[in-house]
């Protein structure tokens, strides 16, 4: 809690439960200083890194569940994620003015704000965004429009091809060149 308070943010309300998939916390959170909830892709980011980081410093056997954990944590997941096979896009019509993007790739630190950073270098708006990680896999939820409409079927392909090329593509290190 310190960690996100560090952050400019309040915790204003935490449920935890306990299903077939296992334990879960939910945690909402504003900003400190208007009580408003957290929209920017950026701090979004922080937050999920604070907390990844967090778990790995203070509960370092759950690095074993987290993508970062290859990298930085002292128990290694126990087999790589293949990405082609955990990407997954899907755009639903959700009303006349919206329509629902439904992403999940492998996790990895700054995806969040590489995500909505695709849909609108495509000019597609992001109305809004829920964002939840299982292990290696995150999953996110967007709702977008275009001019303020559902998008059609031929952009909402458009949409999903971007990401779905993004996601997919190698990375190149730059100090390679």
């Amino acid at each position: 809690m310190s960690a996100l308070k560090n952050l400019g943010l309040n915790v204003v309300k935490a449920n935890v439960y306990l299903d077939s998939s296992g334990k879960h916390n939910k945690l909402c959170i504003t900003h400190a200083s208007t009580g408003r909830k957290v929209e920017d892709p950026e701090l979004l980011e922080a937050i999920r890194l604070t907390i990844i980081n967090n778990l790995m410093e203070f509960h370092p056997e759950s690095s074993s569940q987290l993508a970062m954990g290859e990298a930085f944590g002292a128990f290694q997941p126990s087999q790589k994620l293949d990405v082609d096979i955990a990407t997954h896009i899907h755009v639903y019509d959700d009303g006349p003015e919206r329509s629902l993007l439904c992403v999940e790739a492998a996790d990895r630190p700054g995806l969040i704000v590489d995500l909505v950073k695709i849909i609108t270098e495509i000019n597609i708006d992001v109305i809004s965004g829920e964002f939840d990680t299982e292990g290696l896999l995150a999953k996110a939820k967007f709702h977008v429009s275009y001019k303020n409409k559902a998008l059609i079927k031929p952009l909402q392909q458009v949409l999903a091809n971007s990401l779905r090329y993004y996601l997919r593509r190698p990375t190149t290190e730059e100090s390679s060149f």
